[in-house]
């Protein structure tokens, strides 16, 4: 049997086991909108720390990760700077947004900022910047996938099939699961991957460059300053670096389908336990960084055509290991991406229905018109996505970097709800309004990218939002206070 057929049987048994789990998941439940959207409010520790962790090792860690340590050096390790603090800012608004959304039953973010500050229009605006930057994070996932499935088989597969794939099994499971589906397939692949992460980030650079330490010499040596930040030579300047970190930080637990885990947590005290244990996921994304430095000086992609994104599958291939551990790297690859796709979709459809649809167009939606037409929007995101995956051209890391710069956006409406009595609907609609055009007018270069000083677009964007929040919350008409009693804010 050829390689490349051992290589795709590993991988599409993967598949078939995760989606008999997904779909297994949910024996015995209730079929409502509560469970389907919330997995009933009733995720505990173990459950919830995976369906949170396994969202950050996706593709951008598996494949973007590594592309960046290979293609930029020391500049990817803003990645582990961000993922082991990017929770924290849950200590600050984490538990009071927990007990509210228990309190009024708020499935989603967009719920408890439109409540908060009485603006049906809010909600619509939030849903709309959250899935801007939902169908970049989706697409990351894809590439992904067809990356790793058209490179491990010499492209029999093509780009497009792998990524229809995977788009394919992660449909079946959030459409019949819910979010109870996606968290055990999270629990599964994500041990999964984590298990074969490290040994990849063992053995590969032991067995080209002899271990860590030859590795990282024999780099100093033929590129010095390709581990420093900020030098001639280097590949990020000290302001891309500190502003694409600190962007990454304060945008990182205003995520909405991180947000969203807030309502699904069985308790404050579960939510504590996960925030205290989660720093150790980026620890976990160590190895496959590692993956990537040790290609330095072993392999030009670029002379090959490929791009820096498929270092570690090409790696994996050309060192003549069995089909068999090929395929469990694909496998791994796969589940990094799919555990990521999943939540993210499951969250899309339900801020469109519920954020969007529901407010503007369609206000009488009863539970069984939300369950299908959630389950209609999942389908139609995916498709989308995977649309932008065939077309599109970005690194997985700039796909990424882009879409945090529209959500960082969302941090101040945030702060602003929980601590700021003044804050008004008028405002905080105005300073999302204006930071999110600010970032994508200098992420897309409309506004000439000289201008912006080499600092990340969404810093831009959060001045002129902050900014905005306050003059028009100073002029505006303050909010009753029987409502802000309500929040707390009495």
């Amino acid at each position: 049997m050829a390689d490349w057929v051992v290589i795709a049987s590993v991988m599409l048994v993967y598949l078939a086991i995760v989606m008999v789990i997904g779909l297994l998941s949910t024996r015995g439940r209730e079929h409502s909108v509560d469970e389907y959207v919330n997995a009933g409010r009733d995720l505990g520790f173990f459950t919830t720390y995976f369906l949170l962790g396994a969202a950050i090792f996706s593709a951008f860690a598996f494949l973007g990760g590594p592309g960046w340590a290979y293609g930029k050096g020391a500049a990817t390790l803003f990645i582990l700077g961000y993922c082991a603090t990017g929770l924290w800012l849950f200590w600050l608004f984490g538990p009071q947004v927990m007990q509210l959304g228990h309190r009024y039953n708020y499935s989603t973010q967009a719920e408890f900022l439109s409540d908060r500050f009485e603006s049906r229009w809010l909600s619509v605006l939030v849903a709309v910047v959250s899935i801007m930057a939902f169908i970049p994070y989706m697409t990351l996932q894809m590439k992904g996938c067809g990356y790793v499935v058209s490179t491990l088989t010499n492209q029999r597969i093509p780009f497009e099939l792998g990524a229809l794939l995977s788009y394919g099994v992660v449909l079946a499971y959030v459409f019949f699961g819910g979010l109870r589906g996606v968290a055990w397939t999270n629990v599964f692949q994500g041990s999964f991957m984590i298990a074969l992460a490290w040994f990849l980030g063992i053995y590969i650079p032991l067995k080209i460059h002899g271990g860590f330490e030859p590795m990282f010499r024999k780099i100093a040596e033929a590129r010095p300053d390709f581990l420093l930040i900020g030098r001639e030579g280097s590949m990020m300047t000290h302001q891309a670096f500190s502003s694409a970190l600190l962007v990454s930080f304060l945008g990182f637990s205003c995520w909405p389908h991180f947000f969203m885990r807030l309502y699904n947590i069985r308790s404050e005290r579960v939510l504590k336990k996960i925030l205290v244990g989660y720093p150790l996921f980026a620890i976990f994304l160590v190895p496959v960084l590692l993956v990537g430095f040790a290609g330095i000086g072993y392999v030009d992609l670029e002379s090959k055509g490929m791009d820096a994104d498929a270092i570690l599958p090409y790696m994996i291939q050309s060192m003549g290991l069995p089909a068999l551990v090929i395929g469990l790297f694909g496998a791994g690859t796969l589940a990094a991406s799919m555990s990521t796709q999943d939540t993210i979709t499951h969250a899309a459809a339900t801020i469109f229905v519920k954020d969007f649809y529901a407010k503007l167009v369609r206000r009488d939606l009863n539970d069984k018109e939300v369950m299908w037409w959630i389950r209609i929007a999942v389908i139609v995101f995916g498709a989308i996505s995977y649309l932008f995956a065939v077309l599109g051209g970005e690194s997985l890391v700039d796909l990424l970097l882009g879409a945090y710069g529209s959500i960082v956006q969302l941090l101040p409406l945030v702060l602003s709800a929980v601590y700021v009595r003044r804050a008004t609907g008028p405002a905080v609609m105005a300073g999302l309004a204006g930071g999110v055009t600010t970032n994508y007018l200098i992420h897309f270069q409309v506004v000439p990218s000289s201008y912006a000083l080499g600092i990340h677009a969404g810093l831009w964007g959060l001045g002129i939002n902050i900014g905005l929040i306050v003059l028009v919350s100073m002029v505006g008409r303050p909010q009753d206070p029987r409502h802000l009693a309500r929040f707390d804010l009495d």
